[in-house]
């Protein structure tokens, strides 16, 4: 970072309600509680994942470069973006590989931003398709060696990768995808996009993981190999757990880059450690990656030795189309025989998301610990405490 002057005074207005988990660059969450209360998230509750200061970047100055393995090279303005180009609307959550870290780092200690349950959101996603722009650009065939589309944006000062800005990639099978619906989004539920959230320009790849939307999206360029920048290559990759800080350097270029989602749900309500009476309801999320639908989510009151179905919450799109967006779910409690003739009882609340491709998550934390803390998408455990209502006078 030498010659480069890293500033955080210029940082746009956030919520004061958000849990913050990095002051500078900013990273925080919502509260769990507030993540469910609908299933578009509204922008302003939306998680935030930064890795430098947010530019602040003039619109009608603004140009995408495109560049590499195209036999057209472009440079378009943000009004070429949104005239030259069809505009598609899509619903599609997005989520940190990061998410759920804090818990996996009590297991056994982690590097990394210390997220909880709830570094991810739900919005809607206007803009123009990825793929468009590349046929535009008359894009390589894969025989000539377009296999990655590069992304550069222009949030510079990154300290993990020596100042530069946040680079990754996707590979051009997912870019070209007429399914795949990757977008260059220059809106957010609705309105223009704001500057924690890419503005003026967004990539939008739904179905993996949030580190491979880079924000205020400066250049794109198709290549025979993935990114080189550090967030491709020495960051969001999962290693088994006999990989730690000593040994790490031989699997960093053996063991491939994250991009699909695992299958993932939290309870969000009630709070870890509360305390409650009957009746109550049980609210939290489920998601999956590769647009998978989810297709149930077990609840369970004794720590998984039962389970029973949960009510889901979302998007009915009809058979063989992609789901994007996240599923909500929720499950009421009306009565626990256990509760009987007693002032209080413990139970443990669990959860596990089923898709359509019949993936679950594993049961333990311990079995997909590792080093970067990435993809923790084991059963949800929330422990709370269940109040005697006949007894409530009393207490």
């Amino acid at each position: 970072m030498e010659g480069i002057k890293v500033s955080f005074e210029n940082e746009p207005y956030r919520d004061p309600d958000f849990i913050i988990n990095h002051k500078a660059p900013f990273n925080a969450e919502p509260k769990p509680d507030v993540l469910v209360q609908s299933f578009i998230t509204p922008t302003e509750k939306f998680y935030v994942r930064n890795h430098a200061p947010v530019p602040d970047i003039c619109p009608t100055a603004y140009t995408l470069k495109i560049d590499g393995l195209v036999g057209q090279p472009l440079t378009l303005s943000l009004n070429d973006i949104k005239t030259k180009f069809e505009k598609v609307t899509i619903t599609a959550h997005l989520q940190c590989a990061g998410n759920r870290r804090t818990a996996m780092s009590e297991y056994k200690k982690v590097k990394g931003v210390g997220w909880g349950i709830a570094s991810l959101s739900n919005a809607t996603w206007g803009g123009c398709r990825l793929r468009d722009v590349l046929l535009h650009a008359k894009i390589f065939s894969k025989e000539s060696g377009a296999n990655h589309a590069v992304f550069w944006g222009l949030d510079f000062g990154c300290p993990e990768d020596n100042g530069k800005p946040y680079g990754s990639s996707i590979t051009v099978e997912k870019a070209m995808d007429i399914d795949g619906d990757v977008l260059l989004a220059y809106e957010m539920n609705g309105e223009t996009i704001n500057r924690d959230h890419g503005f003026p320009l967004r990539v939008v790849a739904p179905g993996i993981i949030g580190a491979r939307s880079v924000k205020w999206l400066d250049k794109i360029t198709i290549s025979p190999h993935e990114s080189e920048s550090f967030f491709q290559r020495r960051d969001y990759k999962i290693f088994h757990n006999g990989v730690d800080w000593n040994n790490v350097e031989k699997y960093w270029d053996k063991t491939p880059s994250l991009q699909e989602l695992s299958i993932q749900s939290a309870i969000c309500v009630p709070a870890p450690n509360s305390a409650l009476y009957l009746p109550f309801t049980i609210t939290g999320y489920a998601t999956s990656g590769g647009g998978r639908k989810i297709e149930r989510v077990d609840v369970s009151l004794d720590g998984g030795e039962t389970w029973d179905y949960a009510e889901l919450l979302g998007e009915d799109k009809g058979v063989c189309t992609k789901y994007w967006g996240w599923t909500l779910f929720r499950y009421t409690i009306t009565k626990l025989p256990q509760l009987e003739g007693k002032d209080s009882t413990k139970i443990k609340l669990v959860c596990r998301a089923w898709d359509l491709s019949s993936n679950t998550q594993p049961k333990d934390v311990k079995d997909i610990w590792n080093l970067r803390g990435v993809m923790n998408n084991c059963w949800h455990t929330v422990d709370v405490t269940i109040l005697n209502q006949n007894k409530k006078s009393n207490l």
